[in-house]
């Protein structure tokens, strides 16, 4: 049969033609695995965001023993610590650009660094915003990992208090270069609350995740069949030779 292929020319399109199938029933097999992956994802998102909070305390123990605590509930109270606040952009909203006001909470189970929500640009300034000073407050927000940066990410500017991603350890040596308490792992984003007045307004963070995978899985199968079918005309035509 390879003499019979050869004689015919198609060794070599055989080959690619075995190859390209593979390569594209793997990757459209890895995009169904992705697709489990992520409903799974979007499932515990919904389930913990619906949950009742849990204490700071108790997010920090199972942080330090390993444990997800990414989109728990959190419950924290303490002291909101003025004059600290970093601001990351935020290009797109519905309010249009503006920021994500970070600030340090000073709690009895530790500090906390909280993102307290969107201010427009207008607002960043804190002079805008008429705010008590140092006080108490209750935040309910979720847990979130600090982030990495990416190659297509600008670096922060700790200089001009301009974040581009979420650098926790940045974050904290710029606010406090000397913690008087240790620092969670995490950050806290706050969740919706009164909209009066220019905010900090919470609920920034993004809870609804792409999940294009089927359409991907879908797409490296019908190619493959493709292939398969380009394949097979070709093996044909080569069998009935010129005419």
């Amino acid at each position: 049969m390879t003499t019979s292929v050869s004689r015919q020319g198609l060794l070599w399109p055989t080959v690619f033609a075995i190859v390209g199938v593979l390569a594209m029933v793997s990757l459209g097999t890895w995009q169904m695995q992705r697709l489990a992956w992520k409903n799974g994802l979007i499932a515990q998102i919904e389930a913990r965001t619906r949950d009742a909070p849990i204490p700071l305390s108790e997010a920090l123990r199972r942080a330090a023993a390993g444990e997800d605590i990414e989109y728990l509930r959190v419950r924290a109270e303490g002291r909101l610590m003025s004059g600290r606040e970093r601001y990351y952009y935020a290009p797109s909203s519905s309010a249009g650009p503006g920021w994500h006001v970070y600030a340090p909470l000073a709690t009895s189970s530790g500090i906390v660094i909280v993102n307290r929500g969107f201010v427009a640009d207008r607002f960043r300034d804190p002079a805008t915003r008429p705010e008590a000073a140092d006080r108490d407050v209750v935040i309910v927000g979720l847990a979130r990992r600090p982030e990495a940066r990416t190659m297509f990410t600008p670096d922060n500017d700790e200089a001009r208090n301009v974040w581009y991603w979420r650098d926790l350890a940045g974050m904290t040596r710029s606010m406090l270069p000397s913690p008087s308490a240790p620092v969670a792992p995490f950050f806290l984003e706050a969740e919706a609350g009164k909209a009066d007045g220019p905010g900090p307004r919470g609920g920034a963070t993004r809870l609804e995740i792409p999940n294009n995978h089927f359409q991907y899985a879908m797409t490296w199968y019908g190619l493959a069949l493709t292939l398969i079918g380009v394949y097979a005309a070709l093996a044909l035509g080569r069998r009935k030779g010129p005419e």
